[in-house]
C-alpha cells in the first residue's frame, strides 16, 4: 500500500516519517516533492573504476543556475533530509522534469527502511539543460512494508550533500571474506 498525501502529512507530524524541512505545499496526492540541493558532483577520472574510490569535483549551483551537459553524469542531492523507520521510500523524477529531457534516479529509486539523510540524485540530461537549486526535481512515495524490519545501517547513512559511489567498499569486504 502506498501512503496518500494526507497520510504523508500525518506521518511527518507524528514522527513515522522524517522530512526536513517539511512544507505542506510539497505534498502531492500520493507523494512528496523533493527539491534539488545546491551542490553537484562530477567524476574527474577519465575512467570510473568500480573497485576504488574515484575523484570528484564539486560545483555549487549559482543564482543563475547551472547548465548540465549531455554525456555527463551529475550527482546532485535533495534539499530535504528524508527517512523512515516504518515505510519504504521510492524516489522518482517528476514528469515535468522528464519532459525537459532530464533523467533522475533511473537505476536506484528504492530507499531502505531506516535510512535518514539527503538523497543523492543521479542526473543525466539528453541535451544541455539549466537547473536551479531549490527546483522541484523528484517525488518520494512511501510504501507500507510487512514482516520483520532490519533497519538500514549502511555506508550512506546520514548523508549530507551528494555522495559518490562507495561500491568499492563492498568489493573490499567481499575480498576480505574470501581470503
Amino acid at each position: 500500500m502506498i501512503l496518500t498525501g494526507p497520510e504523508i502529512t500525518a506521518a511527518a507530524h507524528d514522527g513515522r516519517l522524517a522530512i526536513s524541512p517539511f512544507e505542506s505545499g510539497q505534498v502531492n496526492p500520493n507523494s512528496y516533492n523533493v527539491r534539488l540541493g545546491p551542490t553537484l558532483l562530477t567524476y574527474t577520472d577519465p575512467v570510473i573504476d568500480a573497485h576504488r574510490a574515484n575523484l570528484t569535483a564539486a560545483v555549487e549551483i549559482g543564482e543563475d543556475g547551472y547548465v548540465l551537459q549531455p554525456g555527463e553524469l551529475y550527482l546532485g542531492h535533495t534539499l530535504e533530509q528524508v527517512g523512515s523507520d516504518t515505510f519504504v521510500p521510492l524516489l522518482f523524477g517528476r514528469s515535468s522534469v522528464g519532459r525537459l529531457g532530464l533523467f533522475v534516479e533511473i537505476t536506484a529509486p528504492i530507499g531502505d527502511i531506516g535510512f535518514h539523510g539527503q538523497w543523492t540524485l543521479m542526473l543525466s540530461p539528453i541535451r544541455p539543460l539549466r537547473v536551479y537549486a531549490g527546483m522541484k526535481i523528484g517525488q518520494i512515495m512511501f510504501f507500507v512494508s510487512t514482516g520483520d524490519v532490519d533497519l538500514y545501517a549502511g555506508k550512506y547513512q546520514a548523508a549530507e550533500g551528494p555522495q559518490s559511489s562507495r561500491y568499492w567498499r563492498d568489493v573490499a569486504r567481499v575480498g576480505a571474506v574470501a581470503s
